[in-house]
C-alpha cells in the first residue's frame, strides 16, 4: 500500500471506531523502549504482589511485536463508561450499602470492547482486499494479554498518565476503558497525548491504604483494587479498616482527581448498572448462596473472583459498618458452611463488631427504639 492508502485508511478507522461506539482512536509504533527501565524498577520493589504473571511476562509487556510477531502499529482505543446515575456518594456515604467500582456495574467490558475491536479489524481487512491488498493479520487485547496499554495510549495520544498511574483525558477524566488492536501495518502514527498534573497530589493523600506510594507509582499490595479483585489470601489485618464499605475495586483516587469534573456517562447500555449491584445492602449481598452470586453476576467482570472471595470481601466491609445485631446473626449464620479463609474474616468482623458494640452501650437501646417506631409509629418512621 503506498501512503497515501495508508494515510487515508488511518483517517477512517478513526472513523469507524468512533461508529462502534469508541470515543477515541489513537495510532502509535511499537517502541515502548523508555518504559522498561520503569516497569523492571516497579517489578524488582515487588510492587505487583502475588500477580506473578506480571513478572512471568517481564519486558514483553514493553515489546507489542514480540507479543504479536509482525505488528508494526498499534490503534489504542477508549471507550467511557460511567454508567448514568452512578450513586457514588450516595454509597461510599451509607456504610451499610457495599460499594462496587462503577466499571464493574454492568456487562463484562472485556467481552464488549474485544468484540467492537474484531469488528473494526474487519473494516480494516475488508478496505485493504478493495485496494488489492492484505491479508491483514490483526489480534485485539483488552486488558487481558502482557500490554502496557496506558503507555501505548499515551503515545496514541489518548492522553496523559496521571500521578495515580491510570490515564487521563483534559475533557474526559480518567473513567474509560481501554484496548488495542495491534495490525501489521505501517500506518502513521498520531503526536503523544499532553497534559500534566502539576503540583496536584489529591489522588495521593486521598488513598485509603497510601497505595499509591509516590507519585506514578501504586503498590498494588495495599491497593484496595487488588486485595479485593486479585489477591486470592487473608487481607492484611492493617488493611482491612482501612477498607470501609468497599467490596468490589475502589474509585478514590479518580473520584478526587479535578479532571473527572469532565467525566460523562456512557451511552453504552452494556455498561448500564445492574439493580442488583447499583447500590446494593451488605446484608442483601451476604445471604446469597454461590447460584445466586453466579446468576447475578453473569457476563459481570464480578463473577471472575469467584464466590469465597466475593464472601471474604462481603465480611470485611460488614466488619466496618456501624454495630448492628442483625450483621452479628447474619456472620454467625454463615460461619460453619464458609471457608477456611472466610471464616477468618467472619471472625474479625465479629470481634470488630463487639468491639463497636462495647464503644457505644445505647446502640441496643437505640435499636430496639427503632424497631418500636417502625412498628408503632410507621407514618413516621
Amino acid at each position: 500500500m503506498t501512503y497515501q492508502q495508508l494515510e487515508k485508511l488511518a483517517h477512517d478507522i478513526k472513523l469507524w471506531g468512533h461508529e462502534l461506539g469508541f470515543d477515541q482512536i489513537g495510532i502509535t509504533g511499537t517502541d515502548l523502549g523508555d518504559e522498561e527501565p520503569r516497569l523492571q524498577a516497579w517489578l524488582d520493589a515487588g510492587y505487583h504482589g502475588d500477580m506473578e504473571y506480571m513478572a512471568r511476562h517481564g519486558m514483553m509487556r514493553a515489546r507489542p511485536a514480540e507479543l504479536h510477531p509482525g505488528t508494526r502499529a498499534v490503534i489504542s482505543v477508549r471507550m467511557n463508561y460511567l454508567p448514568p446515575a452512578a450513586s457514588i456518594a450516595r454509597t461510599l456515604g451509607q456504610p451499610e450499602k457495599g460499594y462496587i467500582s462503577r466499571y464493574a456495574l454492568g456487562r463484562d467490558y472485556h467481552k464488549v470492547m474485544r468484540q467492537r475491536l474484531k469488528q473494526l479489524a474487519q473494516r480494516i481487512e475488508h478496505a485493504m482486499t478493495t485496494l488489492g491488498a492484505g491479508p491483514l493479520a490483526a489480534r485485539p487485547f483488552v486488558d487481558s494479554a502482557p500490554v502496557l496499554e496506558r503507555p501505548l495510549a499515551a503515545k496514541a495520544g489518548l492522553g496523559w498518565i496521571g500521578k495515580h498511574s491510570l490515564l487521563l483525558h483534559e475533557q474526559a477524566g480518567s473513567f474509560f476503558f481501554l484496548g488495542e488492536l495491534l495490525v501489521d501495518l505501517p500506518l502513521p502514527v498520531d503526536s503523544p497525548g499532553s497534559g500534566s498534573c502539576g503540583k496536584c497530589v489529591a489522588c495521593m493523600t486521598i488513598c485509603p491504604t497510601a497505595a499509591i506510594v509516590a507519585p506514578y507509582t501504586v503498590d498494588a499490595r495495599r491497593c484496595i483494587s487488588y486485595l479485593t479483585i486479585e489477591y486470592a489470601g487473608a487481607i492484611p489485618l492493617e488493611l482491612r479498616p482501612l477498607m470501609g464499605n468497599r467490596i468490589y475495586g475502589c474509585d478514590d483516587c479518580q473520584l478526587i482527581c479535578p479532571w473527572n469534573r469532565y467525566a460523562s456517562a456512557s451511552p453504552e447500555a452494556d455498561f448500564k448498572a445492574r439493580s442488583a449491584l447499583h447500590t446494593p445492602d451488605l446484608l442483601t449481598l451476604w445471604q446469597w448462596h454461590e447460584p445466586e452470586f453466579l446468576q447475578h453476576t453473569e457476563g459481570s467482570p464480578i463473577r471472575r473472583i469467584g464466590f469465597e472471595k466475593w464472601q471474604r470481601n462481603l465480611a470485611v466491609a460488614l466488619g466496618n459498618a456501624p454495630y448492628s445485631s442483625a450483621i452479628v446473626s447474619a456472620l454467625s449464620h454463615q460461619f460453619d458452611s464458609a471457608s477456611a479463609l472466610v471464616q477468618e474474616h467472619i471472625t474479625w468482623a465479629l470481634q470488630e463488631q463487639e468491639r463497636k458494640r462495647s464503644l457505644d452501650p445505647r446502640t441496643l437501646k437505640t435499636e430496639r427504639l427503632i424497631r418500636c417506631i417502625d412498628k408503632g409509629m410507621p407514618d413516621h418512621a
